[in-house]
């Protein structure tokens, strides 16, 4: 029993650690995950790599070649474009049920993370800035969720937020590590926060669209100065 559980843990911790690199662009899109690779890499077996493998491509974040092995799934703008889209949409009528259903507790984990997002500053490198501020805004958007009180469109929010996250990266560097870029994404939430405190479904529902909508211009704009870099379709 010790040996399975011990075996469940290590294809989990791989399966993390996997799609991690791959949402960070460690493996980029279209490249051949050669298993002896990904063996020594998340030390694991061809069997239980096998299976992480396959979890991934259930989320359509790898793809099975007949025969031939697996490779990172591509990217193009017109997925980006409809990710988003699709997540801006879900996002909106998400916001519109929390207002309905949330309560005091559920006000009081948005003011928080709010507080929290607004309070990261400079920090000893840009990949800190990153991932500190990517983390706290995840939490953010987290907490407004939570009050729709349906575990089914959570689900599917979660689903798009990875089909989302190769795309977020592109965007994220550049947000982050520009002040003004960061001073619009403060506005941007203050202006939530307050009109979901008033309880204006409709209003907060077209702002988080605006919102979520926002990258598609940007990420948009570097791919086409920089395509290559990106190894979009």
């Amino acid at each position: 029993m010790d040996a399975v559980i011990f075996s469940e843990h290590a294809s989990d911790a791989a399966y993390s650690r996997l799609k991690t690199d791959i949402l960070q662009g460690v493996f980029k899109p279209g490249e051949k995950l050669l298993m002896s690779n990904m063996k020594e890499r998340y030390s694991l077996g061809v069997g239980p790599m096998r299976e992480v493998l396959a979890r991934l491509v259930a989320e359509r974040l790898v793809s099975a070649i007949n025969q031939k092995g697996y490779r990172v799934v591509s990217m193009s703008l017109s997925e980006m474009r409809d990710i988003y889209e699709a997540r801006a949409h879900l996002e909106a009528m998400i916001v519109g049920l929390a207002i309905q259903r949330g309560g005091d507790a559920w006000e009081a984990s948005i003011i928080a993370s709010s507080h929290t997002l607004s309070k990261v500053v400079e920090l000893n490198s840009p990949q800190e800035m990153v991932e500190i501020w990517d983390s706290r805004h995840k939490a953010f958007h987290s907490a407004i969720a939570s009050g729709c009180g349906s575990k089914s469109l959570l689900q599917a929010r979660s689903f798009l937020l990875d089909q989302a996250e190769r795309y977020r990266q592109i965007w994220l560097r550049r947000t982050v590590l520009s002040e003004e870029a960061l001073r619009l994404k403060r506005h941007e939430h203050a202006c939530l926060v307050d009109t979901i405190l008033a309880r204006d479904s409709d209003k907060a529902a077209q702002l988080m669209l605006d919102h979520l909508m926002t990258p598609v211009s940007i990420i948009t704009k570097i791919v086409e100065t920089d395509g290559g870099r990106w190894h979009f379709e």
